[in-house]
């Protein structure tokens, strides 16, 4: 079934966003004008890709810090005592 943006219902998706409340109506309408088929959506999507910043993805880099450590092959024992402590109900 179509819906009044010219999609099918199964194409579209819910999205939640966090961003300044003075920039809640443009946000809408950058939504409802992107969730039609036409030209003028075709139009807006080649804009904001354009413009946008295109951030790298950046995986990895705590397993990277940790890597740099001046206590890699250091050979450090870890382990802890562990004893039986009652716990309180």
């Amino acid at each position: 079934m179509d819906d009044k943006f010219g999609s099918s219902e199964g194409d579209l998706a819910r999205f939640e966003v966090l961003g300044r409340h003075e920039d809640r109506d443009l946000i809408q309408s950058f939504a409802h004008r992107l969730a039609g088929d036409g030209a003028d959506a075709a139009r807006l999507r080649t804009i904001l890709d354009r413009e946008t910043v295109k951030v790298p993805s950046q995986t990895g880099r705590i397993l990277s810090a940790l890597r740099r450590s001046p206590l890699v092959g250091s050979d450090l024992d870890l382990s802890r005592e562990s004893e039986e402590r009652p716990l309180p109900l």
